[in-house]
């Protein structure tokens, strides 16, 4: 299953997806597929994924590669893997991505994602907590607390993509390119799911 095809899956059902408004206010967008326990880590998880930010024109950027890790992600017992969606309202969390190691809970705050069309209007307005989670697992979707998850950029993930010349942070300006089918997919996925107006 391919991060382009999550997020159209959870955003299916708007009874139990991603409050429309969220991403449309969005800073950034994580999704990483298929995250499974990590055998080397004792109750540890790992998986791997993408990331877009919404540039000043508000069209999202071409995605980093990221690998997460560790973290107790109070899934289901049972479990064997779940995708996950990280909504980032600001900055920062992308930056420090970008910059090195980044620890949710712990570099910033996070917060099982409220879900469905009710969270519309209950939600708190400006949505305050730095980072939303979110997961699915045995079909079922919901908020999730991430808190002690580490992410860091997929280096070699990027290489094998974009070539040997680029950064994360040529990625998300434009200075690095790409015609891949499966990161246009994943733009026009986020596109798709943030093309929210408020009514006036």
């Amino acid at each position: 299953v391919d991060a382009a095809a999550v997020l159209k899956q959870m955003m299916a059902i708007p009874e139990s997806s991603i409050p429309e408004r969220l991403l449309a206010e969005a800073y950034a967008v994580a999704v990483v597929p298929e995250v499974g326990e990590a055998g080397f880590v004792f109750g540890g998880r790992y998986g791997k994924g993408l990331v877009s930010v919404r540039g000043k024109d508000g069209a999202w950027s071409n995605p980093n590669f990221i690998k997460l890790t560790g973290g107790s992600f109070g899934f289901q017992a049972g479990v064997q893997s779940s995708d996950v969606i990280l909504v980032f309202t600001k900055p920062d969390g992308v930056d420090n991505i970008v910059k090195g190691k980044f620890t949710l809970g712990a570099d910033a705050s996070i917060a099982a994602g409220p879900v469905g069309r009710s969270a519309q209007a209950s939600t708190d307005e400006k949505f305050e907590a730095e980072i939303f989670s979110y997961a699915r697992s045995k079909g079922l979707f919901a908020g999730v607390a991430l808190d002690g998850t580490a992410l860091t950029i997929d280096r070699k993930a990027n290489t094998a993509m974009y070539g040997d010349m680029q950064s994360a942070a040529s990625i998300f300006d434009g200075r690095t390119q790409t015609d891949n089918k499966s990161v246009i997919a994943f733009r026009n996925a986020l596109e798709e799911a943030s093309n929210f107006r408020p009514a006036k």
